[in-house]
């Protein structure tokens, strides 16, 4: 990884935590896909990116964060794991074993920027009780964005510069190995747990037979080679009749 591509991919996930983006930076935070995307596209895989951002987002879903707080940071896992894994050749599974632990130590990370900007609110305070319109954008926007990037971005630059590199080889050489087994085999189940979370958040027992039978089909149909972009449009279809469905019903009775 060139000095470059550390510094670019450093800087845009220090944006993102610093939400710079507004309520698009938070989806982001919270997405591993996009942030995996970003970095697939610096490195040159966009598709190794995108898988291994797949891979990593199995486990963050259903993940809530009280008082903002996550107990790892999905950009930050997501974006070290993904470097990572491209430059290493390494199967998705591989980069959510590392994804963990990257992902709490930047939860640590997160913790450092929001003590470094306590630190400003007082000049915050002033500039919005003096109605101080000119310093508004400088006080709320951009001086917490500086901020983060100063408490990120060394630390995310170092990680992918001189880390990655080295962690890629470690894996490489444990590929085929017991240790490289029982990280699939945590890996897999980290993402089967991710998905029974969020299933327990946002399922109802009358959808449960949907999930049961598009598991089952996915599996009797696995041979007829069936992306997953038809998979996602037959579920539309299916849900936008079961709807039409269940509307005529109600206005029938």
């Amino acid at each position: 990884m060139s000095v470059i591509q550390a510094l670019i991919i450093s800087i845009w996930v220090a944006l993102i935590q610093a939400r710079f983006f507004g309520y698009a930076g938070l989806n982001l935070r919270f997405s591993p896909l996009m942030t995996s995307l970003f970095v697939g596209v610096v490195l040159g895989d966009v598709a190794q990116g995108v898988t291994v951002g797949a891979a990593i987002q199995l486990i963050s879903m259903g993940q809530i964060a009280p008082g903002g707080q996550m107990a790892t940071e999905p950009a930050v896992s997501g974006t070290v794991a993904t470097a990572v894994a491209i430059l290493g050749n390494l199967e998705p599974t591989a980069a959510v074993a590392i994804a963990i632990p990257v992902g709490i130590l930047g939860s640590y990370l997160y913790t450092l920027k929001i003590i470094v900007n306590s630190f400003v609110t007082k000049y915050i305070d002033r500039v919005v009780n003096n109605l101080e319109d000119k310093k508004f954008t400088f006080a709320i926007g951009l001086l917490p964005t500086l901020l983060t990037m100063l408490t990120h971005v060394p630390v995310l630059f170092i990680a992918l510069y001189f880390g990655a590199d080295s962690i890629a080889n470690v894996v490489t050489q444990l590929e085929g190995t017991v240790v490289f087994h029982i990280l699939d085999v945590v890996a897999s189940a980290l993402a089967a747990v991710g998905i029974a979370i969020l299933i327990r958040i946002i399922g109802q027992k009358t959808d449960m037979f949907f999930f049961f039978l598009s598991f089952f089909l996915t599996i009797i149909l696995k041979d007829l080679g069936i992306t997953m972009v038809t998979w996602a449009v037959l579920g539309i279809v299916t849900a936008g009749i079961y709807t039409m469905i269940m509307i005529n019903a109600k206005e029938a009775a």
